[in-house]
């Protein structure tokens, strides 16, 4: 392994990252809210933090970046070029290309819809190891962000063609720690899919645990988030809609309405 990700939760129900690249024991932080844990975390595993990923400007995910600047001195925190994301001194747009340590790669894809200038990040290490992708508030396990700045057009976009173009077992780390809810919602769509009821008892058991539902990855999210499965007829037909883009709209406004029985 060259790469080791650790997710360490902050805030309600935040994660940010800790990426380390193994040969240099150099380390990227995604999201670092909390800087103080994010870098507690850093000194326990021995690494040297030198770069910052923010997925967008809301204070959750880019509120610690002028803190982590202050305990970090030099360190780069890098942002979407077309949002006002604080702390921010490299600003990137899609393409954009990254290295940290020796090997591990960082691709920026611009997602945007949650906010406009929204962006994930897709990180590969040596030939045999998975992929993985950072992806903020706009891919949730089993969910998306709501379209605060966006349209569903651009989801879908976001969703289906960039991220669900990716490589098949590339890991998914999103923002929030939504799982449970996301599964009980995607179960009202697809009460049938026993790959959702498969996931969603898992994710019950890890949280029971006090476990992360993370990663989860490419794969599973085609196979079980609804948002990511408007192209399929039946999913179409189950909210009366007969195009994907209509499908995905009406997915995000049944899910902000819905409210799990409990």
């Amino acid at each position: 392994m060259t790469v080791k990700i650790i997710p360490v939760p902050c805030l309600e129900d935040n994660y940010s990252y800790l990426v380390i690249d193994e040969a240099t024991r150099e380390a990227a932080v995604v999201d670092p809210v909390e800087p103080e844990k994010v870098l507690r975390v850093a000194e326990e595993n021995w690494v040297e933090v030198k770069i910052a990923l923010t997925a967008h400007h809301h204070w959750d995910h880019a509120g610690g970046n002028e803190n982590i600047k202050e305990l970090v001195p030099g360190i780069r925190v890098y942002g979407g070029s077309v949002e006002n994301v604080k702390g921010c001194t490299n600003r990137l747009q899609n393409g954009d290309k990254l290295v940290l340590g020796s090997g591990t790669h960082i691709l920026a894809l611009h997602t945007p819809c949650h906010t406009k200038g929204h962006i994930s990040y897709y990180l590969t290490g040596k030939d045999e190891e998975d992929p993985a992708v950072f992806t903020g508030d706009a891919l949730f396990i089993a969910g998306c962000g709501k379209f605060f700045e966006g349209t569903a057009e651009q989801m879908y976009q976001s969703l289906c063609v960039t991220l669900g173009s990716l490589p098949k077992p590339t890991r998914v780390y999103c923002g929030h720690e939504y799982t449970v809810n996301n599964l009980h919602f995607a179960l009202t769509v697809e009460p049938d899919n026993e790959k959702i009821i498969r996931k969603l008892s898992l994710a019950e058991h890890n949280r029971q645990a006090g476990l992360p539902t993370v990663p989860s990855t490419i794969e599973e999210e085609l196979e079980t988030n609804p948002f990511m499965r408007v192209d399929l007829p039946e999913v179409q037909e189950k909210v009366r809609c007969k195009s994907p883009v209509e499908a995905l709209r009406e997915l995000r406004q049944h899910k902000d309405n819905w409210r799990p029985r409990i």
